[in-house]
């Protein structure tokens, strides 16, 4: 099967491959450098052989050689440890035994057959490629809401927005790495590294990164926002935005220059070695300190909703921590924690279809829950669409005005104005609430 259908969130399959055939490689060159003792045994026997995926040395005549199935078939075969031979005769080496590689080497005895793994691939790239694609669209929308109002201009729509973008960078990253490593039949992964195959995967580490620490600076912005009474926003916001797009800058940075003095092969598409703890280091302690805070935020919100009464059995305290509990998890991206630590290579397919297809519609729940959902917005939404309905029961266009130029237009934007005026005290309480929504 091509190794490009068997593709995890971080192409540990891929590299798994590339090793093996590295190695198919090295092993070909060696088998192919004669030395006098195989020119001797030749003369007596059979000659060394490549087989394209095993080396035979030079035997005499009337010998078996066993030797181990080549490493290879350990992507596509669970059963390890088997064995082939041939047998050197008068008229040369014999077939293949117990048969074919295939046969022989496990891979018509595996749990599940080529087909199905390539439909499964081909199903979680489905998959995930709408979750992205209806991610992307919602987020565009939701940015362009929090961005055009002028109404929704504050603190916490600011990190919302700048949240969002994040997501839509993620979305087109997945896109565009896929388009440069998959989606071209004929590049080999394993040797070909161009730049602009290089500059797609550090794009995506990039946006991923972002995305993670972006979903940290949500957390520590809830946080801040219920545990201290008092604190200037707007100071807290530029620490944000370093956090945020900063910080993943460096490391990324760091990393791009270490590859490219210690490891410049390939498209750095590789997750084996050392060096990609500089990426995942970083990652996973933001998924462990936004897991923290998720903790407090609860117990801070169970002691806020808690009866003020004893002996009070209302219910309502408790479904609102449940809900509120729920809203949460995807804001913290509380699920990543299920795998953060797990070694990349467990449960595989599991992690890969929770990564890749439920991780894709991420972005997707935020922007509901965050923006299509919250009462401020759709407040928002509602007087827009009331003023400009209100403009056109009173008939206020450019081609209704006066032709000395009078002020038609400025005394009907007065009456809608009035119409629709919020009183500045009902606009406070009404952010204080949306303030309080989130939790």
């Amino acid at each position: 099967m091509p190794f490009h259908l068997r593709k995890s969130g971080w192409e540990t399959e891929l590299q798994r491959g590339c090793d093996y055939l590295q190695q198919i490689e090295r092993q070909q060159e060696e088998c192919l450098q004669e030395t006098p003792v195989d020119n001797e045994t030749e003369a007596a026997g059979c000659g060394r052989m490549w087989d394209n995926l095993t080396c035979w040395p030079a035997t005499p005549r009337g010998q078996v050689v066993v030797l181990a199935c080549p490493l290879i078939f350990a992507l596509f075969s669970p059963i390890q440890g088997l064995n082939v031979s041939r047998s050197c005769t008068d008229k040369g080496w014999t077939q293949l035994e117990p048969g074919p590689y295939s046969a022989a080497c496990g891979l018509d005895d595996r749990v599940y057959s080529l087909d199905e793994q390539t439909l499964f691939y081909h199903s979680v790239k489905t998959g995930y490629t709408v979750g992205y694609s209806l991610s992307l669209a919602t987020l565009l929308v939701a940015t362009a809401i929090l961005s055009l109002f002028r109404k929704l201009h504050c603190t916490r729509n600011y990190i919302h927005t700048h949240l969002f973008v994040s997501f839509i960078l993620r979305a087109a990253a997945v896109f565009i790495k896929d388009r440069a490593l998959f989606d071209n039949g004929e590049l080999d992964h394993c040797t070909q590294g161009s730049v602009g195959c290089k500059a797609a995967v550090v794009f995506f580490q990039y946006c991923v990164m972002a995305n993670f620490f972006w979903l940290l600076v949500e957390g520590l912005y809830l946080h801040t926002l219920l545990a201290v009474s008092f604190f200037s926003e707007r100071k807290y916001f530029w620490g944000y935005i370093v956090i945020g797009w900063g910080v993943p800058s460096t490391f990324i940075m760091i990393w791009t220059v270490t590859r490219i003095h210690m490891e410049d092969f390939g498209c750095w598409d590789t997750i084996t070695s050392s060096l990609w703890w500089i990426i995942k280091g970083p990652i996973l302690v933001s998924i462990l300190v936004n897991f923290v805070l998720f903790i407090c935020i609860i117990r801070i919100l169970m002691q806020k909703l808690r009866p003020p009464e004893v002996g009070k059995t209302d219910s309502s305290p408790y479904s609102r921590l449940a809900k509120s509990t729920l809203l949460l998890i995807p804001l913290f991206g509380v699920h990543y924690v299920m795998f953060a630590f797990f070694p990349d290579n467990f449960k595989a397919e599991v992690k890969m279809v929770f990564e890749l297809v439920v991780g894709s519609f991420q972005g997707f729940v935020v922007a509901v829950l965050y923006c299509f959902l919250n009462g401020e917005v759709q407040a928002e939404l509602r007087r827009k669409w009331r003023r400009w309905h209100l403009k056109g029961i009173l008939g206020c266009s450019t081609k209704s005005q006066p032709p000395w130029g009078g002020s038609t237009g400025a005394t009907c934007s007065t009456q809608v104005s009035m119409l629709t005026r919020v009183s500045p005290g009902a606009r406070r309480s009404s952010s204080f609430q949306a303030e309080v929504s989130l939790v």
